[in-house]
């Protein structure tokens, strides 16, 4: 009999709760992200879904425990549960991605990192980029030095339009979408008329809210490009024998 080759798919983890909906919202482009035309051909994706992971934003401006202890035990369990790459929906746990990484022996793939290389390729005239993202990820220049890396520049709100982001990311978390996509809206819109060509949409409860319609502008979902990476990643394993 002759032999075929096949492609053995990695298990994902996803080390989520940050918060539920946004992790529910991963998990879903995951599959929407998946080449499949049967159950069987889709991912295994195991989530730790945990909301009591302490709030990152705060954490960041010294007013809450680092979560980092509690992101690492995530980590090193999805890894004990059979995880061989993991993912983070919330982009400012990536403020920990170092700690994360190094309490595992898998992959663990970068939002940030994996956004810009998204832009890069898909808009390469692109060179302005707005983005909506917590104060934390702010604060932490995790998006100025990604986007940097591949020639962009980071547009971000003043001190007013962030304090709405704000709002709105809470809002999202509490149920409150349709307020939070009106402000959302308005801070895009302020972006745009600061030069921004394309917009990133980066906090996980962003996308939740806030869709390609409502800007003036490309819009970039960064949760979608984290999918997007998770499935390459999981498919691009070796081939192996079938008889």
């Amino acid at each position: 009999m002759s032999e075929s080759r096949i492609r053995s798919p990695k298990t994902v983890g996803v080390l989520g709760g940050m918060g539920p909906e946004a992790t529910a919202d991963l998990f879903a482009k995951i599959v929407r992200s998946t080449p499949a035309q049967r159950d069987q051909d889709h991912l295994r994706i195991l989530v730790d879904c945990n909301p009591q992971v302490p709030d990152r934003t705060a954490a960041i401006q010294g007013r809450a425990q680092s979560p980092a202890p509690v992101l690492c035990a995530g980590a090193r369990r999805l890894a004990s549960w059979g995880a061989q790459l993991l993912v983070i929906p919330c982009n400012t746990a990536h403020y920990y991605h170092s700690e994360i990484a190094a309490a595992v022996s898998i992959p663990v793939l970068h939002i940030m990192e994996e956004t810009a290389a998204l832009i890069l390729r898909e808009h390469p005239k692109v060179r302005q980029v707005g983005v909506l993202a917590s104060t934390g990820t702010l604060d932490t220049g995790l998006y100025r030095e990604a986007l940097a890396a591949v020639g962009l520049r980071e547009l971000v709100p003043g001190a007013e339009e962030q304090s709405l982001v704000m709002q709105a990311i809470y809002g999202v978390k509490a149920g409150r979408v349709t307020e939070a996509r009106d402000q959302l809206r308005s801070v895009a819109a302020a972006l745009v008329s600061a030069g921004a060509e394309a917009i990133i949409a980066g906090c996980t409860e962003v996308p939740i809210a806030l869709g390609p319609e409502d800007i003036a502008a490309l819009y970039v979902d960064a949760t979608m490009a984290l999918a997007l990476a998770a499935v390459r990643e999981a498919t691009s394993g070796p081939e192996v024998g079938e008889e």
